[in-house]
């Protein structure tokens, strides 16, 4: 078995279990099982389970971010770019639509991962993916903030937490939910569709009016900008 096929049956393998089971409740001996390879293969290729948790996520990511580097990259080397919420939501539909998929359900798997990294608590992703992506992670956001410069930084945090979650309990149930969608309405939406009909809605909810409270607010900016007064 070639080297690259090994390492591409361990990822489907991988990725399958971890999505059903969960990161914690997925053991290597299962993995490997699944994969029709023995642990050294596994040790091999990744060295940890840790590791080929980060190998999955990257498997997505890695053509992700770069598609939309060079997006960025290309449409401000064109003009001067202003970006409303809507355009930069638009912007991230667009680049996951010119990945090619590997089969038919791999956003639905990546999306299902995504939610279980926040409900897992898995704080080494969130270490690597800040290590390898966090270039691209920055700018995204920082054209994010500037698209919703009224929007308190504590509040557009929680904002973008809701906005993934919206996302990823939509996507990683796609398959169910067109299938619902085709039972009362008689109308075949593809994943494309959702992705497109996902967008206004998520602008809207980012870019409503301000809801936190004034005590919130006031305790971030003290957190952020601890007094001078402090140890007079």
């Amino acid at each position: 078995m070639a080297q690259s096929e090994t390492v591409e049956r361990i990822l489907d393998a991988a990725e399958q279990l971890f999505a059903e089971k969960g990161f914690s409740e997925t053991s290597l001996r299962l993995i490997t099982s699944k994969a029709n390879v023995n642990l050294a293969a596994v040790n091999y290729h990744f060295g940890s389970k840790k590791s080929l948790i980060q190998a999955v996520f990257s498997r997505f990511l890695g053509p992700f971010c770069t598609s939309l580097e060079q997006e960025l990259d290309r449409r401000e080397g064109v003009a001067e770019v202003s970006y409303t919420l809507e355009d930069l939501l638009g912007l991230i539909v667009e680049q996951m639509l010119v990945i090619k998929p590997r089969n038919g359900s791999d956003l639905s798997m990546f999306m299902r991962l995504l939610g279980l990294a926040f409900s897992e608590s898995q704080g080494h992703l969130r270490t690597y993916l800040e290590e390898v992506y966090g270039r691209v992670f920055r700018r995204f956001m920082h054209l994010v903030h500037d698209a919703s410069p009224d929007i308190p930084p504590l509040e557009l945090f929680w904002r973008v937490h809701f906005m993934l979650g919206s996302a990823a309990f939509s996507m990683s149930g796609i398959k169910a939910l067109r299938a619902m969608a085709e039972d009362d309405f008689g109308v075949h939406t593809s994943t494309e569709q959702v992705l497109r009909l996902m967008v206004p809605f998520l602008a809207a909810g980012m870019s409503a009016k301000s809801g936190i409270s004034n005590d919130l607010l006031a305790s971030a900016n003290a957190q952020r900008c601890p007094s001078s007064n402090n140890g007079a």
